[in-house]
């Protein structure tokens, strides 16, 4: 969590909102690390959640070996853990479902718009075919700390 929230620092930046994320391969490697770029990129899908999850899928095909059957190679990414700082929207909550993540660990509740227990709980709903793990609260205070200073009126 602690890269996650490194991550999500860089955001600022671009005054885009403070969320960070990383995936973690099957043996804990990072894979893939992201902050949110939609205001950087004028890109209203990049939140930090669906930026790592392509870069992970990206760094699982470059290191893939052709083996004869790589059908899918690269885009499932079962066994791997997706790190966020806050909890996931809709859009992010239905990508790490899609994606196949085994786990899914997250710093600050969402309560306005969080899919992975808060409003919704899309990650694990029966109806679709892969539920992952979820892990809450991880750092939460840290995560949403940095949120509040993001969103905190500026003092004249």
């Amino acid at each position: 969590m602690r890269l996650a929230l490194a991550e999500a620092e860089h955001a600022t930046l671009t005054g885009d909102v403070p969320v960070g994320a990383v995936v973690l391969g099957p043996d804990g490697e990072v894979l893939a690390r992201a902050h949110n770029e939609r205001e950087a990129g004028g890109d209203p899908t990049a939140h930090a959640e669906v930026l790592a999850v392509r870069r992970a899928a990206e760094a699982l095909r470059a290191g893939a070996k052709p083996d004869g059957d790589d059908r899918g190679a690269g885009w499932q990414l079962t066994g791997c853990t997706l790190v966020v700082t806050l909890e996931p929207c809709t859009m992010c909550a239905g990508a790490i479902v899609l994606s196949r993540l085994d786990r899914l660990v997250y710093g600050a509740r969402d309560p306005k718009a969080g899919a992975a227990g808060s409003q919704w709980d899309l990650v694990r709903d029966r109806r679709l075919n892969h539920r992952p793990e979820v892990i809450g609260g991880v750092l939460d205070t840290a995560a949403s700390a940095l949120l509040t200073r993001f969103f905190r009126p500026p003092r004249y």
